[in-house]
């Protein structure tokens, strides 16, 4: 998602249903978010659940890490790196992810969507 790009937030679910330094999937206007908290960083993504390279809706149950600062989540089947920030493949691979705006706000998480 590009920074000029209008967003409208969205309930995603409460920040206890996201396990900490894990992910959960949330089904927002028809589509699947995947959700992940890096509580040993103290942040938040959010990203398309559908890893591009099968179509399998499974990110959300991806492996969280970092390859140096980069936070990433690996695809569980086929172990694809994706950036957290960039939706970039860091597996060497020409596969992108859509990536997207997360708040939170009274235990709460929020997901900003391209209007």
């Amino acid at each position: 998602m590009t920074t000029t790009e209008t967003i409208t937030w969205h309930v995603a679910c409460q920040t206890a249903d996201v396990p900490a330094d894990g992910g959960a999937c949330a089904l927002i206007n028809g589509r699947q978010i995947a959700i992940f908290h890096l509580a040993r960083r103290n942040e938040w993504y959010a990203t398309d659940n559908q890893c591009p390279h099968r179509q399998q809706m499974i990110l959300s149950r991806g492996m969280t890490g970092s390859v140096g600062d980069e936070p990433k989540v690996a695809c569980p089947f086929h172990k694809k790196a994706f950036s957290l920030k960039t939706g970039a493949c860091l597996s060497g691979d020409d596969y992108q992810i859509d990536t997207f705006a997360v708040r939170i706000e009274n235990g709460m998480v929020y997901i900003g969507l391209p209007a």
